[in-house]
């Protein structure tokens, strides 16, 4: 454990004004207040104040905010009481160790609706001071750190909240390091196999490529030396996590991703970032689209930088970060920049955010949203988002989450431009409302009067701000339709358990779901805000936990008419867990589309043709055709190994097919039936690992 001595030479490292004594009492106070209490390893507990408290001097803050990180658990867990608190260390430390604890006791891993309430209660926390955050995140940190001490169904629980709230809430901040270390180690208990999967795939090359790292920052500084610019290069290989968001966005296997290195380079001045960038790009190839200049166009959280990405040895990609050293210590603290000190005075960073303007601005636009699970989807959308500056017509800078589309643009300028929306030009080119904008396009939103939102919209928007507005736009629109289908869903779900959908049932599920009255409940059921089997569950919980019957395909959708039939697309195949569209056929029937699929574009022209459904809640059997392209080495026992694989991932093959063959690989389509779309991103994971599989992908026509 770190003693009190070399925790204040830590602080002291940045702050040689700090008071000793103050810090020195903390630490024997903290330490007294948790005598006799250990951790789930057998540690005493007060190593863990400490750890938390040494996390923060990396981050050089203040005094207060160290005592707060030594004494956050004081209030809660000993005989120690607000009052002593204050008494002892002043009122800032006892009102933020009291927010650290009301922080503590929100239990952000319940349901959705309390969840998103206790979601505007942390937003509401960090508004009165934002080292109460600071605090929370390393306390966090820490406990992921040593996650391995608790039980294993209390790890997953911390680790999927740690991945859906603290890890993104620390990237908003600008605390990148925090939210990569955060993501991987949430990644290391929710995922260890895909983990290991990628550190081995990365052994693997390291040992086939050599020391890229080495070799490509010695090349950088040789360019940077002979242009006569001062700056400090780094490099370092990206976190498994990292490489496999990447491979999930790109649907792409190791192999095939490219940039999973990344390098910064720090230098002296703003001009010698443009001038590296020059340097740079002469001396290996830019690749397009990927550049981004986040100094003339900062983010929200005050971080600026030059991104690129270079083609360099052996037309490996890598990214390039360039900033100055001011610009550095705000990518590195984020928000917190506002409080580091430097030398024993408060650092005049002209870089950092004013946090009072930040957090104001984050919650600005969700203060008047009344429905508690689209705040939290809203905020949740923002947290993760990257940015992209698109402009006006007239010239004027909108600023936009990474994948916006021409429909988040719309609403972004306005609300009534976006319902008006009927088309969108990108740089003077017509383009379809789901074209992903990019940086430095311009952005002409078509409009005509009489237009309205449409429900497929909801699949293309990607900002909280445009899909609240849609949904409301639709709902008083469509309040009538989604009662009628509400009442079908409630129907249908109720006779699956033997039951009726009866008035004085329907009002018991409204009270219990908190939803006001029966028709509320039936327009949320339709406009798929809740499910049927929220409704039944809030009725009859002893059926509905009981009851674990397979969904026939046949009412596998929900969404369609009486008597209406839907049948799966055959170009991408839909699997149950992704969105989807359907669109009517002549006669009676419905095929069913994934959202993404490239042949809706066909029917961009006949909207009265779209219609908006979604896969039944619940277990779907393993009846769901999807055809999965491999190329894998021509060895003996090969072919059956990867059959076996594929049978162990409970999936049946249904057909196989070698579509190309070759003295040293084989190339097959292999037809597997499948529950959903979960089961085919496992099925993917286990045969990439497989090291006779040079590739395996999704086929779709």
């Amino acid at each position: 454990m770190t003693s009190a001595d070399d925790l204040i030479q830590l602080v002291r490292h940045y702050n040689p004004k700090t008071n000793e004594d103050r810090l020195r009492e903390a630490y024997a106070f903290g330490e007294a207040m948790h005598d006799g209490q250990f951790r789930h390893s057998g540690e005493p507990y007060f190593t863990h104040p400490v750890a938390v408290a040494a996390i923060l001097t990396e981050q050089r803050l203040d005094d207060a905010t160290i005592i707060t990180a030594l004494l956050h658990d004081t209030i809660e867990d000993t005989k120690a009481s607000y009052e002593e608190v204050a008494r002892r260390f002043g009122d800032e430390v006892a009102m933020l160790v009291d927010g650290v604890t009301k922080l503590t006791n929100l239990q952000l891993s319940s349901r959705e609706t309390k969840q998103a309430e206790n979601f505007r209660k942390l937003f509401m926390a960090m508004s009165k001071d934002l080292r109460v955050i600071l605090v929370k995140l390393a306390d966090r940190l820490h406990n992921m750190r040593t996650i391995r001490a608790m039980r294993p169904e209390k790890q997953a629980i911390k680790a999927r909240e740690t991945m859906d709230i603290y890890a993104p809430l620390a990237g908003r901040m600008g605390m990148q390091w925090m939210r990569e270390e955060l993501e991987d180690l949430a990644f290391k208990v929710l995922n260890p196999e895909g983990r290991q999967s990628i550190i081995r795939r990365f052994v693997t090359l390291q040992r086939e490529t050599g020391d890229v790292i080495h070799r490509i920052t010695g090349d950088m500084r040789f360019e940077l030396e002979k242009a006569g610019i001062d700056a400090e290069v780094f490099g370092r290989a990206k976190k498994p996590y990292s490489i496999w968001r990447k491979m999930q966005e790109k649907d792409q296997g190791f192999s095939r991703l490219s940039d999973i290195y990344g390098f910064r380079v720090i230098t002296q001045t703003e001009a010698d970032c443009y001038a590296t960038l020059g340097v740079i790009h002469q001396r290996w190839r830019a690749v397009p689209t990927r550049f981004k200049d986040y100094i003339s166009q900062p983010k929200s959280n005050g971080y600026r930088s030059i991104h690129t990405t270079v083609s360099g040895r052996d037309g490996k990609r890598v990214e390039v970060q360039i900033r100055t050293r001011q610009m550095h210590d705000v990518a590195e603290a984020g928000v917190a920049a506002h409080w580091s000190y430097r030398d024993g005075v408060r650092t005049e960073n002209p870089f950092a955010v004013d946090p009072a303007k930040w957090i104001a601005g984050l919650t600005e636009q969700f203060d008047a949203e009344e429905d508690h699970d689209e705040f939290l989807e809203a905020v949740k959308l923002e947290m993760y988002s990257d940015q992209v500056f698109c402009f006006t017509p007239k010239g004027d800078v909108t600023k936009l989450p990474k994948g916006a589309t021409p429909i988040d643009f719309a609403y972004a300028i306005h609300t009534r431009i976006g319902h008006a929306c009927v088309g969108a030009k990108v740089d003077g080119i017509r383009v379809p409302l789901w074209t992903r904008l990019r940086n430095g396009q311009s952005v002409e939103v078509i409009t005509a009067e009489g237009q309205t939102p449409q429900v497929s919209w909801l699949e293309i928007a990607t900002t909280g701000k445009a899909r609240t507005a849609i949904r409301r736009a639709l709902r008083e629109a469509d309040r009538e339709r989604f009662v009628r289908l509400g009442q079908e869903l409630a129907r249908s779900a109720f006779e699956h358990v033997n039951k009726k959908a009866t008035d004085k049932a329907l009002e018991t599920a409204a009270r219990a779901l908190r939803v006001g009255d029966v028709t509320e409940l039936l327009a949320r059921l339709g406009a798929a805000v809740i499910t049927a089997h929220d409704v039944v569950q809030a009725v009859y919980p002893e059926l509905t936990d009981a009851e674990g019957d397979e969904i026939s395909p046949r009412r596998a959708v929900i969404g369609l008419q009486p008597g209406q039939n839907f049948k799966r697309a055959k170009c991408c195949e839909p699997l149950p867990g992704e969105r989807i569209i359907g669109i009517a056929t002549r006669g009676e029937g419905v095929e069913i589309h994934a959202a993404d699929c490239a042949r809706l574009v066909e029917f961009e022209e006949q909207p009265e043709r779209w219609m908006d459904v979604n896969w039944h809640s619940g277990t779907h059997p393993a009846v769901y055709s999807t055809t999965l392209e491999l190329t894998i080495g021509n060895d003996a026992g090969v072919l059956g190994r990867i059959c076996t694989l594929i049978g162990e991932k409970k999936a049946n093959i249904s057909n196989l097919e070698f579509v190309d063959r070759k003295p040293d690989f084989y190339r097959l389509m292999v037809n597997v039936e499948l529950r959903d779309v979960e089961q085919l991103h496992s099925l993917i994971l286990t045969l990439e690992a497989e090291s006779d599989v040079a590739a395996v992908a999704r086929f779709r026509e």
